[in-house]
């Protein structure tokens, strides 16, 4: 039995300013002066950072329990810090498989391959690795043979065994799994370079070389993590016992997480595939009602009817978004103005419904729901650091972090009120209903 003693209060507090040094250069100095400061500013960083890692660790464990778990294990210790002193040379020594030419030839041969099958005149010069079609060419570097991935899905799968070592049998997993999912990873990867070249020859260069260049090799590689992720955890062949059954729609930590997720990740398909991700939310609408009809149990248990507190909360953060804005929605629109009548009307309707309905309770849920709830422990100073970390996180998905984080404070407090999500859950929806009134009346899309 580990014993799990916090060191108290003011190793909280030490970490949370640690994580206020660190971000505290970014606020203080110009995006444009950092390089020329970074001098100044990485003392700095160094310092918040081992603050951050020193205030969390003993936060977690006092130093003396800390100090008794080391002295029981400096031999596991003891070799970990081996091997962290021959990482410099293990990395180095393995270098040049991160190029690896006989993988880089057999991941060209089979993108010509996928490019032969699709295209009238594919392209494909062997010597350069130069491979495209209807005058769009691009080079397969060796960096694009696929080895990063190898690299990724065997660290999931390292951190899969040892979340789940005392129910998985080692041997079929790494022997059966890890060998299927990196040949999976390969596929991917020749699919990726394949569907690029293809968009960049028939439908836009600028979006196959930059949004689905940027965004389709994470998106793969998550779509194949949870993927693996489903996969191992039905099969029972892979398990010393069978996993518990669990109806993932009914379990309420799965409600507050999982739509979130679905909610980031429909933005990633968005900057993959459109070349102005902005004209995707009717998808990504769709993608978010789907995860929150599928939760819907779990979600309908924490509704009440609002208090008058969270209306109020609701029309302040509106009018402050408001007013904190420029009211010039910029060129990024011209996008919307070339849709057909009908087609804006659709962007216009989804807009709406996801600004007002479906994103204060996938943020909400998150935020409040899960990462505050989780963090307080009880006592004021937990709970305040609770309420500025889910504020912080919530500030920094929104493209004005100040006002968000004011907002995400405001709706900390009003859960805090009566410790109910649905007073957040009305506040923020509110707030979005003023917003998307206002961008309705302007024909500002980017107010929200």
């Amino acid at each position: 039995m580990v014993e799990t003693r916090s060191g108290g209060r003011g190793w909280a507090v030490a970490h949370a300013g640690g994580l206020i040094t660190i971000f505290l250069p970014l606020a203080v100095i110009p995006d444009a002066a950092l390089n020329a400061e970074f001098s100044r500013v990485f003392p700095v960083l160094v310092a918040g950072g081992s603050l951050m890692a020193l205030g969390g660790m003993f936060w977690m464990a006092a130093p003396a329990v800390l100090g008794r778990w080391a002295g029981e294990r400096w031999g596991v210790l003891l070799a970990l810090g081996a091997v962290a002193m021959v990482l410099p040379d293990l990395a180095e020594l393995i270098g040049p498989i991160w190029y690896w030419e006989t993988l880089t030839r057999v991941t060209f041969m089979a993108v010509a391959f996928v490019i032969w099958l699709l295209a009238e005149a594919p392209v494909a010069d062997p010597g350069a690795q130069i491979i495209g079609t209807n005058g769009f060419l691009v080079a397969v570097a060796d960096s694009c043979s696929g080895v990063e991935g190898f690299a990724l899905v065997t660290v999931f799968l390292g951190l899969y065994a040892m979340l789940f070592r005392d129910t998985l049998r080692m041997g079929r997993f790494w022997l059966v799994v890890w060998p299927v999912a990196l040949f999976l990873s390969w596929v991917l990867n020749v699919v990726r370079i394949a569907v690029l070249v293809l968009i960049g020859a028939y439908a836009s260069p600028e979006l196959a070389v930059n949004g689905f260049h940027s965004f389709a090799g994470w998106l793969f590689f998550t779509v194949l993590a949870l993927g693996i992720l489903i996969t191992a955890d039905r099969i029972a062949w892979l398990h010393r016992r069978a996993p518990m059954p669990v109806r993932l729609s009914q379990d309420d930590t799965a409600a507050r997480i999982v739509p979130f997720i679905v909610f980031m990740l429909s933005g990633v398909v968005a900057q993959t595939f459109w070349r102005d991700p902005m004209l995707a939310y009717p998808a990504q609408a769709a993608a978010m009602a789907v995860a929150l009809w599928w939760f819907r149990r779990p979600i309908a248990a924490l509704w009440a009817r609002p208090s008058s507190l969270s209306l109020v909360a609701g029309v302040v953060i509106g009018l402050g978004w408001i007013w904190g804005s420029d009211g010039d929605g910029g060129a990024g629109q011209d996008a919307l103005l070339a849709l057909s009548q009908l087609g804006l009307t659709v962007w216009v309707v989804t807009r709406i419904l996801g600004t007002v309905v479906l994103v204060p309770v996938i943020e909400e849920l998150f935020f409040r729901g899960y990462v505050q709830a989780r963090l307080d422990r009880g006592g004021h100073m937990m709970r305040g650091l609770s309420v500025l970390l889910s504020a912080g996180l919530f500030g920094m998905l929104h493209g004005r972090w100040l006002l968000a984080g004011v907002a995400g404070v405001i709706l900390s407090l009003v859960y805090l009120h009566r410790g109910r999500l649905a007073d957040a859950v009305a506040a923020h929806a509110l707030a979005n209903g003023i917003i998307a009134a206002v961008a309705v009346w302007r024909g500002d899309w980017w107010l929200i």
